[in-house]
């Protein structure tokens, strides 16, 4: 399918992209099988950066395999063969480094791995190999989007004052509430920032609704 894609791609003249979709520590993979799709990624050029960790939900095949070590899609007996689970941080975070080998912040993860692994024939400098023997000016740590993106504990958000938090409409642009439109006024008596309340908002509402009735 890659080969057709690109084959097609071109022909059209068309700058089109593949974006594999990948789930690290899914239950069933071990440590080998993530290396070697790292192996593979590099070698077809693949540079995956939307890699999502497993985590077991609700009303999931998954789930059910990471929760009783069976594999559910094959009749389960008493002696039925278990899948091995992915549990920890330390070895859910080493198969999405896997996913991620080309992020020197994954780097030194992955050198004690493959080492361990009997596999450091992997670390070098050369394009056969996976990762390099040299280390960047990083960290090394390793952070989560999720927690990137939080706010840090204790940390206070930014008040905007009631005369900024309204921008003023500009053509081709459109404006909602989370980007400058101030609220509508519904009647309830409450006016947003910056704008004074209509005269009779929220009166008469009572006595309006018994005349219908």
């Amino acid at each position: 399918f890659k080969q057709m894609f690109e084959k097609f791609s071109e022909e059209a003249g068309k700058k089109q992209f593949l974006i594999p979709y990948f789930i690290a520590a899914h239950p069933g993979t071990s440590d080998e099988d993530m290396m070697n799709l790292a192996i593979w990624l590099k070698k077809n050029g693949f540079r995956a950066d939307q890699v999502q960790t497993f985590y077991p939900s609700p009303m999931a095949t998954a789930t059910a395999m990471y929760h009783s070590n069976k594999n559910p899609l094959r009749k389960i007996t008493r002696d039925s063969e278990a899948v091995d689970i992915v549990r920890g941080d330390k070895r859910r975070r080493l198969h999405k480094a896997f996913l991620r080998y080309h992020d020197p912040n994954n780097w030194p993860l992955l050198r004690d791995a493959l080492k361990a692994m009997g596999r450091a024939d992997l670390i070098g400098n050369g394009k056969h190999h996976l990762i390099p023997t040299f280390q960047p000016l990083t960290d090394g740590g390793y952070q989560s989007a999720r927690r990137k993106n939080s706010t840090p504990t204790g940390a206070k958000a930014a008040v905007v004052p009631a005369s900024r938090s309204v921008q003023q409409p500009t053509k081709g642009r459109i404006l909602t509430q989370h980007t400058g439109l101030p609220p509508r006024v519904t009647g309830s008596g409450s006016a947003p920032a910056g704008r004074p309340a209509p005269a009779g908002a929220g009166k008469g509402n009572g006595k309006a609704f018994k005349k219908a009735r």
